[in-house]
């Protein structure tokens, strides 16, 4: 069973900066593709950042020059620097991997999965 936990969320002033972490566990033969998407109260669900196996990388617009994604493989842990906050930032963060995973029936297989989400709320 893979499962994907968040951390590092929290309530700061505008200007400040929150570093978010997610940690994979399970059998995973592989994480193909890591992101962070974050959600506001009416508002769609949103990419806000993704990291593939190789080191590429996408960024919302809104997001470019203040947040950095990075990926350990070595821990299949992913990490999300989010600097020079505003509150057009607080939403509810949620981290995203498409995994290959280890299926004792099926064999390898990809598999999108998604952590249970983390709030990050920016005061101004």
């Amino acid at each position: 069973q893979v499962q994907l936990v968040e951390s590092g969320g929290g309530l700061v002033q505008a200007g400040g900066s929150l570093r978010l972490s997610c940690a994979a566990s399970g059998s995973i033969f592989s994480i193909n593709v890591m992101g962070w998407y974050r959600q506001a109260p009416g508002e769609m669900r949103e990419l806000v950042a993704a990291i593939t196996s190789v080191g590429s990388t996408d960024y919302a617009d809104s997001v470019k020059g203040r947040f950095t994604i990075s990926r350990d493989d070595t821990k299949n842990t992913g990490s999300l620097q989010m600097n020079s906050l505003n509150p057009e930032d607080t939403a509810v963060y949620y981290c995203n991997a498409d995994l290959s995973i280890q299926d004792a029936v099926r064999g390898l297989r990809d598999i999108d999965y998604w952590g249970q989400g983390t709030q990050v709320t920016v005061s101004s």
